[in-house]
């Protein structure tokens, strides 16, 4: 790749994670329950990729799809679970909380890894996860002079949607050359399926009425934070180092916490940073020490594959 053709990947992968960084914040402010809120970026987002697709003619490979379409399914259905358990984290404590509680998705992967893919966990992976664990708890207030404001709840929520979240990309991992868009629409549609008993249900969509808030916070949810962002991601992460992607997807946490505490006077002490620096940073350095660990790894194999 060219100096001009990566320097531009590098910004649409910015762009893509400045915007994720901000579908929390968004979403806490929408006067809907969180499945509502889930299943219009689902609809949305699938309706904006279709429709993408549909202008750029881009035909979806069937064959590819069905061959992936238990992996599918079930993706799809996590996914969708992931996002109302990110919202209603959201909406259940602070975003600066629900962030952090969420980003021990890349943690929950690593160990996933090591049951699904019988992937060896080695002490470093393990002492991350405590430095993460005690982050949260820095970070959330549960220790120091703001425990009695904790939200237990929130902290849980997140925590719950980073599973899901780290299902969803062992999932992908298992998957065969299917491509990013048509995998993702797939999904999308499969989410808006799986969520839609949920609000009927549980959250009794009827008993609530759109207002003009709640309309434009779910058209920028759907449109910008999954339909646009979506594919600034795809068109800039596949074309970058895995490193790359991994150092500059930690924009995201960042730019969600950073406007929560300029924007919407969310309180931070220092010990606050200091968790928050401890969780990103456990999570960044885990994630490219196993970006480098493959390279290397993938080196020795085919060394020995030319000896």
């Amino acid at each position: 790749m060219n100096i001009g053709k990566e320097s531009k990947s590098k910004l649409s992968l910015v762009s893509a994670m400045l915007i994720f960084g901000t579908v929390g914040v968004f979403s806490k402010y929408i006067p809907l329950p969180s499945g509502m809120i889930a299943l219009a970026r689902a609809v949305i987002g699938a309706v904006f990729l279709a429709s993408f697709m549909l202008i750029s003619k881009k035909k979806p490979d069937i064959a590819k799809i069905k061959s992936n379409l238990a992996l599918l399914l079930s993706s799809g259905v996590c996914l969708g679970v992931n996002w109302i358990l990110f919202f209603m984290a959201c909406k259940n404590t602070t975003i600066t909380t629900a962030t952090l509680s969420y980003y021990l998705a890349p943690l929950i992967l690593v160990f996933s890894s090591a049951v699904i893919f019988g992937e060896k966990l080695g002490v470093k992976q393990i002492a991350l996860t405590v430095v993460s664990l005690f982050g949260i708890a820095l970070a959330s207030g549960i220790v120091g002079e703001s425990a009695s404001g904790v939200k237990p709840l929130g902290i849980l929520y997140g925590v719950l949607a980073a599973f899901f979240y780290a299902t969803v990309v062992t999932l992908n991992k298992k998957m065969k050359d299917i491509d990013p868009i048509d995998k993702t629409l797939v999904q999308f549609v499969v989410s808006a399926i799986a969520i839609l008993p949920y609000v009927i249900f549980v959250e009794r969509a009827s008993e609530y009425t759109l207002n003009s808030t709640a309309v434009c916070g779910l058209v920028v949810i759907g449109v910008v934070h999954t339909g646009f962002a979506y594919l600034l991601y795809f068109g800039s992460a596949t074309r970058l180092k895995s490193a790359t992607v991994a150092i500059l997807s930690y924009i995201d946490p960042v730019t969600s916490i950073l406007i929560s505490v300029l924007f919407f006077s969310e309180k931070i002490g220092i010990l606050g940073i200091l968790g928050a620096v401890l969780v990103i940073g456990s999570a960044a350095f885990g994630e490219i020490n196993l970006s480098e660990f493959s390279k290397v790894k993938s080196r020795v194999n085919n060394n020995k594959n030319h000896q």
